[in-house]
């Protein structure tokens, strides 16, 4: 997986700072082409007196996207693509445009009810997240105020599971093209409850986790450094608080395996990941 044409969603607002301030790092660092998309709702057409309300309400448009693409340039300058797309949905909006362009991830911030330095999902996003070409990259809240020098470190939430040596390949290769370190995490989520027969469980699950990651990590080696490590706690969130996160890190996750194949679909596990974490989370599409 290379990132040639990185595409960001932007609204005049933090979150959309959030967002683009996310897809110039991951352009500066890929090397990528930027385009900053902003989606805005049809103006209708309407015979009659209510022809000039149409005409209100198209320069009033007009008047939005035009404000907005001078925020967003005055953030990225003159060296990205700016386009703007009309469509109903904002997240449809940017799958169909990301078809179009040829872009090879959209990037979004998260939406605003959502704690700082947290992600929350807004309608953009979960349009997004079930029905994505390509894969989906999320800000958390605030991103654009401090903001790492670059990317340090992929870190890939695996589980064993069809598609997941997929999703680890894709993964390699990110950390390939980013010239980072790869690193392989698996969660072990216990009851909390002490019984022997509990115990016992958990000992093999650790066992498992472990043998695992090790035959994940063994294959990508030859590409770049991998490390692995089995987080535990009685939750996604305990979990992942387990460990340590380097400011410039990027967590992805694999889509559900319900969902249909080469879209993004986000599933119960990814959705706990995703609200639980502290950085960027890259939803990668489903593969077979």
């Amino acid at each position: 997986m290379i990132f040639e044409n990185v595409l960001s969603g932007f609204i005049p607002e933090p979150r959309g700072r959030d967002g683009l301030t996310l897809a110039m790092l991951l352009a500066r660092q890929a090397g990528a082409r930027l385009a900053v998309a902003i989606v805005q709702p049809p103006a209708w057409s309407a015979p009659g007196p209510a022809k000039a309300e149409e005409s209100m309400w198209r320069a009033y448009l007009k008047e939005q996207a035009d404000a907005a693409l001078a925020q967003a340039r005055k953030l990225a300058g003159d060296g990205a693509d700016y386009v703007v797309h009309t469509h109903k949905g904002s997240g449809r909006g940017l799958v169909e445009l990301a078809r179009r362009r040829g872009a090879d991830v959209v990037v979004i911030g998260s939406a605003p009810r959502g704690g700082r330095g947290r992600i929350s999902l807004g309608s953009t996003a979960d349009q997004l997240l079930h029905s994505s070409s390509v894969p989906v990259l999320l800000a958390p809240r605030g991103y654009a105020d401090d903001p790492p020098a670059g990317f340090e470190r992929i870190t890939v939430a695996y589980r064993r599971c069809p598609g997941s040596d997929a999703a680890v390949l894709g993964a390699a290769k990110v950390a390939v093209s980013l010239n980072v370190p790869l690193r392989l995490v698996t969660m072990v989520i216990r009851s909390g409850r002490r019984a022997r027969i509990e115990e016992e469980m958990l000992a093999r699950l650790r066992v498992q986790a472990a043998a695992d990651l090790k035959a994940a990590a063994r294959g990508q080696r030859r590409r770049t450094q991998v490390e692995v490590e089995v987080l535990e706690g009685r939750t996604v969130a305990q979990a992942l608080a387990e460990t340590s996160w380097l400011p410039g890190e990027l967590l992805i996750c694999a889509s559900s395996e319900s969902g249909p194949l080469r879209r993004v679909f986000l599933g119960d596990t990814s959705l706990k990941i995703v609200r639980a974490a502290t950085h960027p989370v890259m939803m990668l599409t489903r593969q077979p």
